[in-house]
């Protein structure tokens, strides 16, 4: 049986102010609960990859938590308006990605605003999306997220970080992030294909406590995302 950590009081998420005049407000769809926002990204990488996991995480975060979420994620561009009522937006897939320079201000103000992008590298994205979080924030490092961070520990306790879901060149799992005034602002998950983990038991017929130690990490990450941020 999972513990049912108590999430009440993290779901802060609804900002009562802009520090950007005039620029929408993040917060939750109107009576639908948390939402997940999934990244419909340009550049020909399959961004619509693993479409089984975010409907997973979604129903272990409500069986597990208080907190309610949405039944199903949003697929969400940067250019829709729905991008602000996701306090997690969530890209993957195996290909190219490439933002466009509108795309990367308005990804830019959504991350400065409060928002939280999740990059889950499903096995050949790591190269372009390397370029363009450079492009993103030329002034802020792609840098390793600390072992004593909240995301490894807020719910569920990953002393060793994010775990290793799927082999695929024999490196270790790693997860890498960008920091604003010391809140983690965008997690890049490398070589741990989380996503895939998440998925229908019979997509990739991962042992159980595979698809156990996925679906924790991703309940801490969503915590991280909907709570204050530090």
């Amino acid at each position: 049986m999972c513990p049912r950590p108590s999430m009440r009081g993290l779901f802060f998420w609804c900002l009562t102010a802009s520090v950007f005049a005039g620029v929408p407000t993040l917060g939750a769809q109107e009576g639908a609960g948390v939402a997940i926002g999934r990244l419909h990204y340009d550049g020909g990488g399959d961004w619509y990859a693993n479409p089984s996991s975010l409907p997973n995480l979604l129903a272990a975060i409500r069986a597990r938590t208080d907190l309610h979420t949405a039944a199903r994620e949003l697929v969400v561009t940067l250019s829709s308006s729905t991008l602000w009522d996701v306090p997690y937006l969530y890209m993957t897939g195996h290909g190219n990605v490439r933002f466009s320079d509108a795309d990367l201000a308005t990804l830019r103000r959504y991350l400065l605003q409060g928002g939280f992008l999740h990059a889950d590298d499903n096995y050949g994205m790591d190269a372009s999306l390397r370029r363009e979080l450079a492009r993103l924030f030329p002034d802020r490092p792609l840098v390793e997220v600390p072992l004593d961070h909240p995301i490894y520990n807020l719910v569920y306790p990953f002393p060793a970080g994010v775990p290793k879901i799927h082999e695929h060149d024999g490196k270790p799992a790693q997860g890498f992030g960008i920091f604003i005034d010391g809140r983690l602002a965008v997690y890049y998950t490398y070589q741990s294909d989380l996503g895939d983990g998440w998925e229908d038991p019979d997509v990739h017929k991962d042992p159980a406590e595979v698809r156990e130690s996925a679906l924790r990490m991703g309940v801490n990450l969503v915590a991280y995302a909907v709570g204050t941020g530090q």
